[in-house]
């Protein structure tokens, strides 16, 4: 079983930065994708982020392009997702989640159940 543990959330004013980190442990599949997700009160959930295996490929949502930046270290099992220039519209829980497949992570499609997120708020 995979188990997936998000921190680094909190609250912040605009144009103030975080850093998320998102650590998987247990029977992880040999090579997945990982990805970033976000759900503000009232909205579902949608994709952030995400990143291939290799990490070759890197794809945001537009909301956040330039803004926002994925890496992961395999070592760790771990991805992360820096966050500058934060707005309040970013003001959300955030989740991490993989998939064998980098585009599955795109439309949503994740192989976990999700976990706690961690919050983050940006103050305007």
């Amino acid at each position: 079983q995979v188990q997936l543990v998000e921190s680094g959330g909190g609250l912040v004013q605009a144009g103030g930065s975080l850093r998320l980190s998102c650590a998987a442990s247990g029977r992880t599949p040999s090579t997945y994708a990982m990805g970033w997700f976000r759900q503000a009160p009232g909205k579902e959930r949608e994709f952030v982020a995400a990143i291939s295996w290799s990490g070759g490929l890197i794809y945001y949502t537009d909301s956040v392009k330039g803004r926002f930046t994925i890496s992961r270290d395999n070592a760790k099992n771990t991805v992360y997702l820096q966050m500058n220039s934060l707005k309040p519209e970013d003001t959300a829980v955030y989740y991490c989640n993989l998939d064998r497949e980098f585009y599955n992570i795109r439309r949503v499609r994740v192989l976990l159940s999700w976990g706690q997120g961690t919050q983050v708020t940006v103050s305007s």
